[in-house]
């Protein structure tokens, strides 16, 4: 797998938990026909992370399907290595495996009443948990061509370590000062799939306080991202709001110009791959119309590191 075979314009969502699999199945491939390269999706606590790629690799054909990301601190690295082993060579060339896991110095976190283990610092957990990756035994068919890994990086640690020990990085919630620097960390090869949330709300007033309701919820909830944007420069007062640099900086919101917008500065910045999460829709429906709208663009959108 390449950057090309990614694509420059992605999906990425949480929708497809609270949906029955025969509707998951028709909207990835209607998304799949659509045009996007690559499909991605996250993990909570609805469908496990490798369960719900298996249901979307065989419901398409061509479209790339990505963990965004796989939690490592439920799984053991054989567990993770085998599924990682049995996806790739189903499905050759067509699964990413993000691996990451919400851990701030080491510590559980609780989310919903219940407690998700952690099991040690993320960049040395992490490192250890590529190298217990790496070294579990191949007793069966070895997938041709490998799949790819990609990390959940924010900090400059643990983006370093996505450059040098996989495919490259997958920042979350990260604005465009953030793409630059991860490019100017990663270096030039490592490919940098960004996620990048929009809101669909030609009234600007409007779209602002959705997108200030899903920076709110992030920046109260996850220590992580609070971090993240301490390091680009924002601040207390930032958080507190969220401002509506904070806001603006995160989400993109408005019609699809403005979306095509932020996507171009991206790419610009240096990211290889742009996804784009739908927010501020009806979390019991997909949101079908506003992907199908967002595909108008993908066709004329051209990545300067892959046409240079």
């Amino acid at each position: 797998m390449t950057q090309r075979d990614v694509g420059t314009v992605g999906l990425w969502t949480w929708a497809f938990d609270g949906q029955p699999a025969n509707l998951v199945r028709e909207a990835a491939a209607e998304i799949e026909e659509l045009g996007f390269g690559a499909l991605w999706f996250g993990e909570g606590f609805g469908r496990d992370s490798i369960g719900q790629a298996w249901l979307l690799l065989s419901a398409t054909e061509r479209i790339v399907v990505a963990a965004g990301i796989a939690n490592a601190a439920l799984r053991d690295p054989i567990t993770m290595a085998t599924a990682e082993r049995a996806l790739g060579e189903a499905f050759p060339g067509r699964y990413v495996l993000g691996l990451g896991g919400h851990r701030v110095g080491g510590r559980a976190v609780e989310a919903g009443g219940y407690t998700i283990p952690a099991g040690g610092k993320p960049l040395a957990l992490m490192r250890g948990y590529l190298d217990a990756m790496d070294a579990v035994p191949q007793h069966g068919p070895v997938p041709d061509p490998a799949p790819r890994r990609v990390l959940a990086a924010l900090g400059p640690k643990m983006l370093a370590l996505a450059g040098e020990r996989t495919w490259g990085a997958h920042p979350y919630f990260a604005p465009v000062a953030h793409t630059e620097r991860a490019r100017e960390i990663l270096g030039p090869k490592p490919f940098l799939g960004v996620e990048q949330p929009v809101v669909f709300d030609t009234d600007r007033a409007r779209a602002r306080e959705t997108a200030r309701a899903y920076v709110g919820a992030y920046v109260s909830q996850a220590p992580h991202q609070t971090a993240n944007v301490r390091r680009l420069g924002f601040d207390d007062g930032d958080i507190a709001g969220p401002s509506d640099r904070l806001v603006d900086a995160i989400v993109a919101y408005g019609g699809l110009e403005a979306i095509r917008q932020r996507v171009d500065r991206h790419l610009a910045a240096g990211a290889d791959h742009v996804c784009l999460q739908v927010v501020g829709a009806d979390p019991a429906a997909l949101p079908l119309p506003a992907w199908r709208e967002l595909a108008t663009m993908v066709p004329s959108i051209r990545n300067p590191r892959l046409t240079a």
